[in-house]
């Protein structure tokens, strides 16, 4: 059996690399990863045998030490600054652990002589010289499952010891995911009066099902896709009219600032021609043909109107508004996936009911053609405000961004290749592999790496920032300096990709009035908190979303979303607030984050589920 799931690895990542040259939202990577700590060079004679020696010989000693759960021994193969972030594999939670009496403790209280077994190095892809490390990938078996291992070794005290170390598990027994050998023989050659397609049909109609996804986006689409692969009956409610819809009805020059090698959706690999970054149509019908292909069950145009969970018997009632009536479904489990970045935040400004033009949220903005020779003016400076200023003056507007505090900038040329690093590139390792590297680098490791590349990235950005200073604009490193990722990871915004509005902006031909926010509408415009007035025939108010927690609060009132965490921000355990994991409130989870996000952690939230029902 182990040797049949390895092989459904082994065909996964096949398919990965077929497509990894095109591979892979607004989605957020982390960086290539170097050892960061000075440690004696590797002598070579170390190096004689190569990467493959290298990891062969750590990965014998530490199964030795696994096969007698000696922690002791498990713990001298690691590093004196060592990170091992668990996905399931050993405690059945997310958890990052750091330094040897962390993982020491992490060990003592689940390590046991068959908790990892039957451990394999994988030679497929790897291991290989990353710079002074050796990154290598295992598969193992555990109680539950199978599992897969990303490793980098480093060399410390004349002895190649682990750095970071992860582990998760990737199938459950019995419940293994619908791919490689284990995929359906599909329908029989035989004469019937329904087809496949009928059968599709009448179980989309009918369906009552055990886990209810709310949002088709990309966190919707790919929980949904591993729970199906799972045998686990699972139904989508999108509230728009067609899957992508998104994406499809977002302002008209939208394209993602993420690279296609990080943007896949899991099991579906772009085609190879699919350029580096997508414009957002294109995206929107990807999403809806992946529905499609992955045999998705959704419901569009259809609203849950309210909602009750019986804590006795571990069932919710959803009550749904469908074109076709009103309907009442029963789940065991609801996953709210309308993305990280919740409800939209939309102050409430004293004067709006005397003011004579158009004003809305940026997350209302679709085609800026009708402001062509008008006034607009933009209230916010991160990728929205932005975006949508440059979308309004590239249609002919007079157009004036507000900045209320300083923004973190990064080029779209130099920012996006220092986030993703690498890994997520044209001809970068294939996207299973990448993506167990990205899973192998817990969040706090990311944040201290990224700083670095928030100091390379200012000295490559320099004369495009020396002209955003120039004319008073504000900029900022990031919190304690760790750029994007410390603002996505915090906050989910906070920052702008350029792709040209900074250059409008250095260039005056988008307007700057830094340093004041908005506090009133008057009739033939807005003022400032410092006294100043502008005249705007279009006010689009970029001021952010709340948080997830509001959503959850909005469909299924106060009772349940007290029970549940903020979303984003890194906890003491070193992982996301609320996303991936047990909420608190039983039968309810949290889906979202960008696509390079969502195809990694989905199939944990699945096995969540998945063995909740199985038990």
């Amino acid at each position: 059996m182990a040797t049949e799931t390895h092989q459904a690895l082994k065909t996964e990542t096949a398919t990965a690399a077929a497509g990894s040259e095109a591979a892979g939202t607004e989605a957020v990577g982390s960086a290539a990863v170097g050892t960061d700590s000075a440690g004696s060079e590797p002598a070579a004679s170390s190096m004689a045998g190569g990467a493959a020696a290298v990891f062969q010989t750590w990965r014998n000693r530490l199964q030795a030490a696994l096969t007698v759960a000696d922690v002791d021994g498990v713990v001298s193969l690691l590093a004196r600054d060592c990170w091992w972030r668990d996905l399931l594999a050993l405690t059945w939670d997310l958890g990052v652990y750091r330094g040897r009496d962390s993982v020491a403790a992490m060990l003592n209280r689940h390590l046991s002589p068959d908790s990892i077994t039957n451990l394999h190095m994988v030679t497929e892809f790897g291991p290989r010289f990353q710079g002074d490390v050796v990154e290598g990938f295992l598969t193992f078996e555990t109680p539950q499952g199978y599992g897969r291992g990303a490793v980098r070794l480093k060399f410390e005290d004349g002895e190649w010891v682990a750095w970071t170390v992860m582990t998760e598990l990737d199938d459950l027994h019995g419940h293994e995911r619908r791919i490689g050998p284990y995929r359906s023989r599909g329908p029989r050659h035989e004469k019937s009066a329904r087809n496949w397609r009928d059968e599709r049909e009448d179980h989309v109609r009918n369906a009552d099902p055990d886990v209810v996804v709310v949002g088709a986006g990309q966190g919707g689409l790919a929980v949904a896709a591993n729970l199906g692969l799972m045998g686990v009956d699972t139904l989508i409610l999108e509230k728009s009219e067609r899957v992508g819809d998104g994406w499809r009805k977002r302002y008209h020059s939208l394209v993602l600032h993420d690279p296609v090698w990080a943007d896949a959706l899991p099991y579906m690999p772009y085609p190879a021609s699919w350029p580096v970054y997508c414009p957002k149509d294109k995206i929107a019908d990807w999403f809806e043909s992946y529905a499609s292909a992955m045999e998705l069950n959704v419901w569009t145009s259809a609203e849950m109107t309210s909602s009750d969970y019986d804590e006795a018997a571990g069932r919710w009632t959803l009550h749904v508004r469908t074109p076709d009536g009103e309907r009442t479904i029963h789940p065991r489990d609801v996953i709210l996936a309308t993305g990280a970045a919740g409800e939209p935040n939309v102050p409430d400004v004293p004067g709006k009911d005397t003011y004579n033009g158009v004003s809305y949220h940026s997350s209302q903005h679709s085609d800026a053609t009708d402001w062509a020779g008008k006034k607009a003016v933009v209230i916010g400076a991160c990728n929205s405000g932005h975006d949508i200023a440059q979308d309004l003056y590239e249609a002919g507007a007079d157009v004036t961004l507000v900045q209320r505090s300083s923004t973190h900038i990064i080029s779209q040329e130099h920012g996006i290749p220092a986030i993703f690093g690498s890994n997520f590139v044209e001809g970068g390792p294939p996207t299973a592999y990448a993506d167990l590297l990205a899973a192998g680098t817990p969040w706090p490791l990311v944040l201290e790496m990224a700083k670095d590349g928030v100091k390379d990235t200012a000295r490559k950005d320099a004369d495009l920032l020396a002209a955003l200073d120039a004319v008073g604009f504000q900029r900022n490193d990031g919190p304690d300096g760790t750029g994007l990722m410390g603002y996505a990871l915090a906050y989910g915004g906070g920052y702008y990709i350029d792709v040209g509005c900074s250059r409008l902006i250095a260039d005056g031909k988008v307007k700057l009035a830094q340093g004041s926010g908005l506090a009133e509408f008057t009739p033939d415009g807005v003022r400032l908190e410092d006294g100043r007035t502008l005249r705007a025939d279009l006010v689009v108010l970029a001021t952010g979303y709340r948080n997830m927690r509001e959503t959850a609060r909005r469909l299924f009132g106060d009772v349940v979303a007290d029970r549940l965490p903020l979303v984003l921000g890194i906890g003491e355990d070193g992982e996301l607030g609320g996303l991936y994991r047990r909420t608190g409130h039983p039968g309810f989870w949290y889906m979202g984050g960008p696509l390079a996000w969502v195809r990694i952690y989905s199939k944990h939230l699945a096995l969540q589920i998945t063995a909740k029902h199985a038990a």
